[in-house]
């Protein structure tokens, strides 16, 4: 079966183009497309897709606000947030609210058909200069705090900790397993555990953990 998709954004031309290059592509369909985040919510109740790509700026309800309503659901649809990053200070909290996926719209059409494959397997995808700028939003907070470690947190060992730094820099396991002298295999064992120790809904998330509890800084 095809992954099937929703596209959300307020610019006919970009759903359209979108919808375009999908449809040449047998193993993806778009199966709607809305205008904003609230058409959006609406469409995944009515049509339950795989994955919605979703723009954050939207009138109405915004993306971030729709990617919160559809992701609390169990067995919701992965979201993949797509913006003009440079107009966008919205990374943190759209990943925070559920995205599984940031990527932005000047990125090859092929990167972001690879991006709806990807999360719709169950993994995660940011673009690489998304993760710099998470890094540097939290750096440049005033008055910034981290997490008090979670019990979840402290029973990891020392070298799932040290994966979850590695993640936290945008690292793939590829790059962990070359870091770190270990197999890919040995890296995803890694990784498997550190989602179901640390509740995370995928590797967005752990991500975010890594950043709240202090593992990743600005210089690294």
């Amino acid at each position: 079966m095809p992954v099937r998709v929703v596209l959300a954004d307020d610019q006919p031309l970009i759903r359209t183009g979108l919808g375009m290059v999908i449809a040449d592509i047998p193993d993806i369909e778009v199966v709607g497309e809305a205008g904003n985040g609230a058409e959006a919510v609406q469409m995944v109740r009515d049509l339950n897709p795989d994955v919605v790509v979703m723009d954050i700026r939207m009138p109405g309800m915004d993306g971030i606000e729709a990617t919160r309503m559809i992701t609390k659901d169990v067995g919701a649809p992965h979201v993949i947030v797509l913006t003009t990053f440079d107009d966008d200070d919205n990374v943190y909290d759209s990943l925070r609210a559920g995205a599984s996926g940031f990527l932005v719209k000047d990125m090859a059409l092929d990167d972001i058909i690879t991006a709806v494959r990807v999360v719709a397997d169950g993994d995660a995808l940011i673009a690489p200069k998304v993760t710099r700028r998470l890094i540097e939003e939290f750096a440049d907070r005033p008055q910034r705090t981290t997490t008090p470690p979670s019990k979840e947190i402290q029973g990891i060992t020392g070298r799932e900790h040290e994966v979850l730094t590695l993640i936290g820099r945008g690292m793939s396991n590829a790059e962990i397993a070359e870091a770190m002298f270990i197999s890919g295999a040995t890296v995803k064992a890694y990784v498997t555990r550190l989602l179901s120790k640390l509740d995370a809904r995928d590797r967005v998330h752990l991500v975010i953990i890594a950043y709240e509890h202090g593992l990743v800084t600005a210089t690294g």
